[in-house]
């Protein structure tokens, strides 16, 4: 890579630990999936995420849960479903940046 393709990246502590905490929380091809979905659709139920990552209910609704009590997402009642949503509007930066990288 020359040296005028580099990007200057310049963080600092806050930023640096606000990443890494979203990284962590959604690093797995699954919760990737699960992001990926809610940014698009805004709100879906876990049925809908099923359908969409083809992987099943009691697996979707452990990383659901685990994002929802670290703060990702957000869940609402509606009858017997549960929608969940995007709730650290952070995380879609990331996503954001991660969708423009060729690898």
């Amino acid at each position: 890579m020359e040296e005028t393709e580099r990007i200057n990246l310049v963080l600092d502590d806050e930023k640096f630990e606000k990443v890494a905490f979203i990284l962590k929380t959604i690093g797995h091809p699954v919760r990737l999936k699960i992001i990926s979905y809610l940014s698009k659709y805004g709100s879906m139920s876990v049925n809908d995420i099923c359908e969409k990552c083809e992987v099943e209910q009691s697996l979707i609704s452990h990383h659901l849960n685990n994002m929802k009590l670290k703060g990702i997402v957000s869940s609402q009642r509606e009858g017997k479903s549960i929608y969940y949503s995007i709730k650290l509007e952070e995380v879609l930066t990331v996503i954001n940046c991660m969708s423009k990288c060729d690898i």
